[in-house]
């Protein structure tokens, strides 16, 4: 089962880099059937890496986020944000259908608690906590090669 986990947001903004430093500390911890990728923002390109992946998990970070992290699986729809620079997940999806002419792979969003998102900072102690959480469930996820449905 090939999977695709990307995480995105900005390091340069506290907690709001917490997908890409899951995607840091995930990399020596997967099979070759696993792609990394990190971003700043998810755009309408990142269709193209969808493709060729049974399932998908994006990886955000959320101000108003119950601790310590929310998991949900996804669905194309379209929204506003499809009209914008950057989307949201369900817009991405709902481009790569739409575009792609093709149906969606199992996808899930994982998005982290973040306590400061500040311009300059690191990660909080608590995004730290909740980042390790969230790794460890990530790679329980990974070797469960059953959780397409969620």
């Amino acid at each position: 089962m090939r999977t695709l986990v990307l995480g995105y947001g900005n390091p340069g903004r506290g907690d709001d880099g917490l997908g890409p430093v899951l995607i840091e500390r995930l990399a020596e911890r997967v099979e070759d059937s696993v792609t990394l990728l990190t971003a700043i923002q998810l755009q309408p390109e990142h269709i193209f890496d969808l493709q060729g992946h049974d399932r998908i998990l994006l990886v955000d970070a959320g101000l108003e986020t119950p601790a310590p992290f929310h998991w949900e699986r996804l669905q194309p729809r379209r929204d506003a944000s499809a009209f914008s620079h950057a989307l949201s997940p369900w817009a991405l999806l709902a481009i790569h259908v739409k575009i792609l002419n093709v149906s969606s792979p199992a996808a899930f969003l994982l998005t982290i608690r973040g306590e400061c998102f500040e311009l300059g900072e690191s990660l909080s102690p608590l995004a730290q906590t909740y980042l390790q959480q969230a790794l460890d469930f990530v790679i329980t996820w990974l070797a469960d090669v059953r959780a397409v449905a969620g």
